[in-house]
């Protein structure tokens, strides 16, 4: 398990992260949302040591994480950090010689794991002539070789086309069914939503919203939808409740008092057929939007 405790870094008069605090459970896979600037990579460079913090600490497994701990780490910077002019294989091998691996190993590995992104027979390719979303695959397998402990990931899934999502995704939900920590930022929360068990949104250096999609839908207000077979427009007559929209015999609205969504129910009999009348919970959109506000 790994702790972010309180962790806080300004630079001059600009606080980029503020008191930032959450846990990533050992062996479940967190997002780590927020617009830019929002200070999510600040954020992973002090959890992985490249930034001091002005206060705060990292945790793992309940103590102060060490620099030995973090180069067991699988980490994959926001610049990526692989040598465009060198061989794939090669650099793949150095760098997990680094974390301790042999060389016959760390070859094993990384010709499996190209081979299982298509690129088996690219090995002795230098990076540069492989195309930006085949780059990132050897980005991704440079983080997961060695066994890491822990995974931190900046954006990486930025540039892949649908099946290399699928390809990073399966394997790093491997590493997590290991009882590895993941954790990764990504502006797509339609992927968040799909891969992740939790997730913790930044704005403005600060957490506003930490959780599980379910914890933090039950926090938004739930809307109803109702679908009739006339027009729909009356709705906004009815007391106690906000309409949000109005399309036709469709109407989205909160209701505010109790009580007013069986007037409603009662009205739309009244008047013809009811198709539809349900709770809508918010999308992880809408709770972004709304947080982040």
């Amino acid at each position: 398990m790994l702790d972010v405790i309180h962790l806080t870094r300004t630079f001059g008069q600009l606080t980029a992260v503020d008191d930032v605090t959450f846990t990533v459970p050992a062996g479940q896979m967190i997002g780590f949302v927020g617009g830019n600037g929002a200070g999510k990579t600040t954020t992973m460079r002090m959890i992985m040591g490249l930034l001091a913090p002005d206060s705060g600490q990292v945790n793992l497994n309940g103590r102060p994480i060490t620099r030995s701990d973090r180069s067991r780490f699988g980490y994959m910077p926001e610049e990526r950090g692989l040598y465009a002019k060198q061989p794939i294989l090669s650099q793949l091998i150095y760098l997990a010689e680094l974390k301790g691996m042999t060389r016959d190993s760390a070859a094993a590995e990384a010709s499996g794991l190209m081979a299982r992104f298509g690129l088996g027979d690219r090995l002795k390719d230098k990076l540069e002539k492989l195309s930006l979303g085949n780059q990132q695959r050897v980005q991704i397998a440079a983080a997961v070789m060695a066994d890491p402990i822990g995974l931190i990931l900046d954006e990486p899934f930025s540039g892949l086309d649908p099946k290399a999502v699928d390809e990073m995704a399966g394997l790093l939900a491997e590493r997590a069914s290991r009882g590895v920590p993941v954790l990764f930022s990504s502006h797509q929360l339609d992927l968040i939503d799909r891969l992740c068990d939790g997730l913790v949104i930044l704005a403005n250096g600060r957490v506003v919203a930490a959780g599980t999609k379910d914890d933090l839908e039950s926090r938004g207000a739930t809307k109803h939808r109702l679908v009739t077979d006339t027009d729909a427009g009356w709705v906004r007559d009815v007391p106690g409740l906000r309409v949000d929209a109005v399309d036709g015999g469709t109407a989205l609205f909160e209701i505010l008092v109790p009580g007013a969504g069986d007037d409603l129910l009662a009205q739309a009999l009244q008047r013809g057929h009811v198709i539809e009348f349900t709770p809508v919970r918010p999308t992880l959109s809408e709770i972004y939007r709304e947080v982040t506000a």
